[in-house]
């Protein structure tokens, strides 16, 4: 009986205090992790689950500054207004949401994946030299998979893929690399094939690391 009344005076008040006390605490731990949701939400597109510009730019100069064997990819959906315009928009939809699962399996978890806007992306991640070209030809390969939706139509699916790397270009500046990707993916427009960045693409003029010409940026005076 004393060993019980021991232990209840023991613990019961002290084990109350205590409890009473981690309440805030508990209050704030879940309060956190719900910024932290709510943080990491507006640091994603809702659509495709890939990095808004903002957060994809700090990710890739990141990556840039840390690593030697660095390469930026820019990505654009060839023929997406088509999509659109004769399969509806949530066609339009699934395509885009297949391209960034696609990009976020190919560049892999350490790599910096964002959508630019509409259905222009782009991709920083460590890629050695001896690799580019077949890991190129690979994204190539997975861009131009028709996407089936879930009504089980199929849709034609394509993409044009631009690469400029820090060894070719002269630069590890961000904005650099994207221009010089940017011009080397139009170059090979709608051909089927990605195109490395040489030092004449790196000499295109630009806004907002874009190649200048590219629709919208003379009107906006930034990139489309």
């Amino acid at each position: 009986m004393d060993s019980v009344l021991h232990t209840r005076g023991r613990f019961g008040p002290r084990t109350l205090l205590i409890t009473t006390a981690a309440l805030p605490l508990t209050g704030w731990a879940i309060h956190a992790v719900a910024l932290h949701k709510q943080l990491a939400a507006t640091r994603r597109d809702p659509l495709t689950g890939l990095l808004r510009r903002d957060a994809y730019t700090s990710r890739a100069r990141r990556l840039l500054a840390r690593h030697g064997d660095v390469a930026v990819v820019m990505v654009d959906a060839d023929r997406f207004k088509a999509v659109n315009d004769t399969m509806g928009h949530p066609a339009g939809d699934a395509v885009l949401a297949a391209f960034g699962a696609r990009l976020t399996t190919w560049a892999g978890p350490h790599a910096a994946v964002g959508r630019l806007g509409g259905d222009e992306f782009a991709v920083v991640l460590e890629l050695p030299a001896d690799r580019r070209a077949l890991r190129l030809e690979q994204l190539v390969r997975m861009l131009h998979t028709p996407v089936t939706l879930d009504d089980g139509r199929t849709v034609d699916v394509a993409a044009s893929v631009g690469a400029a790397t820090p060894d070719v270009t002269g630069s590890r500046d961000l904005s650099a690399l994207q221009r010089a990707a940017d011009a080397a993916l139009y170059d090979g427009k709608h051909t089927g094939r990605a195109v490395l960045a040489s030092t004449a693409h790196a000499a295109v003029p630009s806004v907002n690391g874009r190649r200048a010409g590219r629709p919208g940026t003379a009107a906006w005076g930034r990139a489309a």
